[in-house]
C-alpha cells in the first residue's frame, strides 16, 4: 500500500541529558500534523551531531504516530536514522517491528520525506497484515 500527503512538523530543542554535556549532541523534540492517507500527529525525540566539515551531520530519532492510515485507526512508532555528507542527504525511516496498534498491528513499511521550499510532504509504502 501506499500513502500520501503534506505534514507540518515542531522541532523544539531540549537541554542534554545531565552528564553528557561534553558529547556536544544536540537534542530536540519532534511535534507533528500529518495529512492526506494519513491523518495522525506523532511525538518524538531528535538527537544529532554535527560534523566537523560544514555540511555534515549526522541524527537519529523516534516518533511515535496516533491516527488513521487510510481510516484504520492507531499508532505505529517511527526509527530515522539520517546522515548529511557534505551535502549529501541520505535518510532512512523505518516502522519499528510490531510497534502497531488497534486496527494497525501487524504494520510494517518505509517512509520517506520530501522539502521543497519550506513544505514537508511524505511517501509511505507499507503492508499490513
Amino acid at each position: 500500500m501506499h500513502a500520501s500527503g503534506p505534514f507540518e512538523v515542531k522541532l523544539a530543542p531540549q537541554p542534554a541529558a545531565p552528564g553528557i554535556e561534553q558529547a556536544n549532541l544536540g537534542r530536540q523534540t519532534i511535534d507533528k500534523q500529518f495529512h492526506g492517507d494519513l491523518e495522525a500527529t506523532s511525538l518524538g525525540e531528535m538527537l544529532s551531531a554535527m560534523g566537523h566539515v560544514q555540511g555534515s551531520a549526522g541524527y537519529v530519532a523516534i516518533e511515535r504516530v496516533t491516527g488513521t492510515l487510510h481510516g484504520k485507526r492507531g499508532s505505529f512508532v517511527l526509527q530515522h536514522t539520517g546522515t548529511m555528507d557534505r551535502g549529501v542527504p541520505q535518510l532512512a525511516i523505518t516502522v519499528v517491528p510490531d510497534s502497531g496498534t488497534d486496527e494497525l498491528v501487524g504494520l510494517s513499511g518505509s517512509m520517506q520525506i520530501q522539502i521543497e521550499q519550506g513544505r514537508h510532504a511524505y511517501t509511505f509504502d507499507y503492508t499490513l497484515s
